[in-house]
C-alpha cells in the first residue's frame, strides 16, 4: 500500500481498506509496528516541550516531571489501544444492522489515533495555538478516519446512519480517554 492511498483512508470508504483487511495483520503486529513506534511520538515530543520550552510555552510547564508524565503517558496509550478495539467490537456488534470482528477493530483502532499521534510533532513549534488547532484538525481526521473505517471494515454497511452513530459513540470514549490522558499531563 502506499503513501497516498494511506492519505485517503479518512476520506473515503472504497480505497485502501479492503487491501488493509485482507491483508489481514495481526493483532500483535498492529501493536507492535503501529501503535507501540507511534505512541511514542506524544510522550517524545511532550518531554522535548516540556524541557525545553518551559513556561515559554505555558505558564507552570517548566515545573513538571517529565520524565515521571511521558512514562505514564506512554504506558496509557498502549492501554488505550486495546479498550478502544474492544470498545470498537462492543460498539458496532451492539446494534442490529452492522458487525465487525474483532480483527478489524483492533485494526481500526491502531490506524485512528495515527492523526492525533503525528499531532505531536507539532510541539516542536512553542505555540500553544498552533498546537491546540493541530489537535483539532487531527481529531476531525481521525474521526473521518473511524466513520469511513466502519463503512467499509463492517459486514452491512448500507445504514450510513448507523455508522455515523457507532463512530459518535466510538469518538466520544475516544476523547474522553484522551481528555483522561492530558488531565494526567496536567496533573503532574
Amino acid at each position: 500500500m502506499n503513501l497516498i492511498t494511506v492519505v485517503r483512508l479518512p476520506f473515503t470508504r472504497s480505497v485502501g481498506w479492503k487491501e488493509l483487511q485482507q491483508r489481514r495483520p495481526s493483532i500483535p503486529l498492529l501493536a507492535w509496528t503501529i501503535v507501540f513506534p507511534m505512541s511514542l511520538l506524544p510522550p517524545l515530543m511532550l518531554y522535548y516541550a516540556g524541557t525545553h520550552y518551559g513556561d515559554a510555552f505555558v505558564a507552570g510547564f517548566a515545573d513538571r516531571e517529565w520524565r515521571f508524565i511521558t512514562t505514564i503517558l506512554f504506558l496509557a496509550e498502549l492501554l488505550t489501544f486495546f479498550v478502544m478495539g474492544w470498545l470498537i467490537h462492543a460498539v458496532v456488534n451492539g446494534t442490529r444492522e452492522l458487525s465487525i470482528d474483532y480483527h478489524d477493530a483492533y485494526l481500526l483502532a491502531a490506524l485512528a489515533p495515527l492523526p492525533l499521534w503525528s499531532a505531536a510533532i507539532m510541539l516542536l513549534i512553542p505555540s500553544l495555538l498552533l498546537n491546540a488547532l493541530a489537535v483539532l484538525v487531527a481529531l476531525g481526521i481521525s474521526c473521518s478516519l473511524i466513520y469511513h473505517g466502519l463503512q467499509a471494515l463492517c459486514r452491512r454497511t448500507d445504514e450510513d446512519i448507523v455508522a455515523m452513530s457507532a463512530t459518535y459513540t466510538i469518538m466520544a470514549a475516544g476523547v474522553l480517554a484522551w481528555g483522561l490522558l492530558m488531565a494526567i499531563v496536567w496533573a503532574y
